[in-house]
């Protein structure tokens, strides 16, 4: 292990999970509310920025722990896929939200398409900044060079 190369991926998690955190408040802020043009009402836009900004610290609050688990799983494995990232958190922003419903119908709560594209765009900006560096601090990894052997 590659203590230096490990604490550069520990930087690029901490930048990675925050930035997604910044863009699906911004996202469930701007995508919920659905203010008009900041030329038009900018008061509106500003208050819409601010809950955005409010919104991150509270959805960061409410998935630290699952998104941790699956971060240190991603790394354990050398998981790198767009696909896995952006799935994994489409997913666990959709389980957080259908976890507070409390109608008894199966039907989606309004909301949920937002809600499903903010996971997703968080997932692909986590997996932009630290997702396709997943593992690459193990030995030998990521460098594209061989493993050498000594004889």
């Amino acid at each position: 292990m590659d203590g230096g190369k490990f604490l550069f991926q520990l930087l690029r998690i901490v930048c990675g999970f925050v930035l997604a955190l910044l863009v699906c408040g911004l996202f469930l802020a701007w995508g919920l509310f659905r203010v008009t043009h900041p030329d038009q009402d900018p008061l509106a836009f500003i208050a819409m920025t601010i809950s955005g900004l409010v919104g991150a610290s509270v959805i960061g609050a409410t998935v630290l722990v699952p998104a941790a688990v699956l971060i240190v799983l991603a790394e354990a494995m050398r998981l790198r896929s767009l696909v896995f990232h952006v799935a994994a958190a489409g997913g666990l922003a959709f389980l957080i939200w259908t976890l507070g419903s409390e109608t008894g119908t199966t039907d989606w709560r309004p909301g949920s398409p937002v809600v499903l594209a903010a996971g997703f765009m968080g997932g692909a900006v986590y997996w932009l900044i630290a997702g396709r560096k997943s593992g690459t601090w193990f030995d030998g990894q990521g460098s594209g060079k061989e493993t050498q052997t000594r004889d």
